[in-house]
């Protein structure tokens, strides 16, 4: 896990919650639309108090030349929200009197995206549950750089009776934030409203995560379907579970962490044949994946293949998956995250599906943790602050897109606002 890729979003909020923001009588900036590379003329620029559940304190709008001026009420700590074509993009004020530029792009529903990969994380704690993380790597390379927009930004499917535990969204800026996806009919997809923004970099993209359960005899056979053209399949599952690949399924196992088992199937197109069978118990090894992330988050996690490379070949690519493990953030910080948000959100379930289940955290690659110090309780604490602190900004982007009912947008900012203050009353 490089430092690099701690995005500066993450950095700015936790510095926000625990550091120290100078006052400044007012701040002053330019939005620029990096679609057209000019001045955002008439764009709304909010300045907005976290402390007191992201209310609005200051607004204006930029003039023709993109600049505008905010008023700070006092002293404290604030926040600056641009609100363009229906998505927000927030910045920390800087300090003294530096610029508070804000850069924004155009949006629309029809922006082409690639999937790079889709990774299955299986395990079965008992023989009557199994239990199942999904996550999609997804690109948006557009050109001119444009926001992917909409009701349904990206689109995926579920097995028949799978029960939805959680679902995340991981913007190339941001924090893994709750999302809601929702079902489509009784065809088995479902999608998320989530913006897809330009990629900005080789590893900084849009990954989206579901977490979900399947009841379980001690056999189950998985169907994939494949709705776009996915480099790369991938299937994780502890060492003590079995792995049989479907007719026609060309699986190739990765040596990967003797603890577990990868295996891997290249370009996949929809329509093809995608099945597998997995069978018995088994745990993801925790206590393998706690330890040994140092050594490779010093040697910077990336495959031979250099940035961008995808999933090499199965043969001399001891960890395929290396290259995505900065964006899980992984260890105690992610699940006190995750717990956070799943506890104040409620997440989209299938039709019947029963309330109340235990969220499922997720299961990573080996070495795919933070190192152990994040457990500490000031670490801990860092995190579900910044946790609750993207949190409120997911719940004000959604309220902006209209995807977010006032009710929810209510109910949900009252009780953020309510751990927030508490969280911060122990920092």
């Amino acid at each position: 896990m490089r430092s690099k890729n701690l995005k500066l979003t993450s950095a700015v909020f936790c510095s926000f919650l625990l550091g120290t923001t100078a006052y400044a009588a007012s701040v002053s900036g330019t939005v620029t639309n990096k679609t057209t590379g000019k001045p955002s003329a008439g764009d709304k620029v909010t300045l907005v108090s976290p402390m007191s559940g992201m209310a609005e304190v200051a607004t204006t709008k930029t003039d023709a030349k993109g600049h505008y001026t905010l008023q700070e009420p006092g002293e404290g700590r604030y926040l600056i929200r641009a609100d363009h074509q229906g998505s927000g993009y927030f910045i920390e004020p800087p300090p003294g009197a530096g610029p508070g530029d804000i850069g924004v792009y155009d949006a629309s529903p029809s922006v082409a995206v690639t999937v790079e990969d889709q990774i299955f994380n299986l395990e079965a704690p008992n023989p009557k549950q199994l239990d199942v993380t999904e996550q999609y790597i997804v690109h948006n390379n557009s050109s001119p750089k444009m926001t992917k927009s909409g009701d349904s930004t990206f689109v995926f499917s579920l097995p028949k009776g799978a029960v939805v535990d959680m679902a995340e969204a991981t913007r190339p800026s941001g924090l893994p934030t709750m999302a809601q996806p929702k079902e489509l009919g009784s065809s088995g997809h479902y999608a998320f409203s989530t913006p897809i923004e330009p990629d900005q970099g080789p590893d900084k993209m849009t990954v989206f995560q579901v977490h979900y359960h399947i009841p379980y005899t001690g056999k189950y056979t998985f169907k994939p379907s494949v709705l776009m053209p996915t480099a790369n399949l991938a299937v994780q599952l502890p060492k003590s579970m079995t792995f049989t690949p479907g007719s026609g399924a060309a699986y190739q196992p990765i040596p990967q962490d003797p603890s577990l088992q990868t295996y891997l199937l290249k370009n996949a197109q929809p329509g093809g044949s995608f099945e597998f069978t997995v069978a018995g118990t088994g745990s993801m090894p925790r206590e393998q994946q706690q330890g040994g992330g140092q050594q490779e988050a010093a040697q910077g996690g990336q495959p031979a293949g250099g940035p961008g490379g995808g999933i090499g070949e199965p043969i001399n690519q001891p960890d395929p998956l290396t290259k995505y493990k900065w964006w899980i953030l992984g260890g105690l910080g992610l699940i006190l995250a995750a717990a956070a948000a799943f506890l104040l959100r409620k997440p989209a379930l299938p039709a019947g599906a029963v309330a109340g289940t235990a969220p499922v955290a997720p299961h990573l690659p080996a070495a795919a943790h933070a190192p152990a110090h994040v457990a500490s309780p000031a670490g801990r604490n860092g995190a579900l602050l910044a946790a609750l602190k993207e949190e409120l900004f997911s719940i004000e982007s959604e309220k902006i897109a209209g995807t977010l009912s006032a009710s929810d947008y209510a109910e949900q900012k009252a009780a953020l606002e309510i751990v927030l203050k508490r969280a911060l009353k122990k920092s």
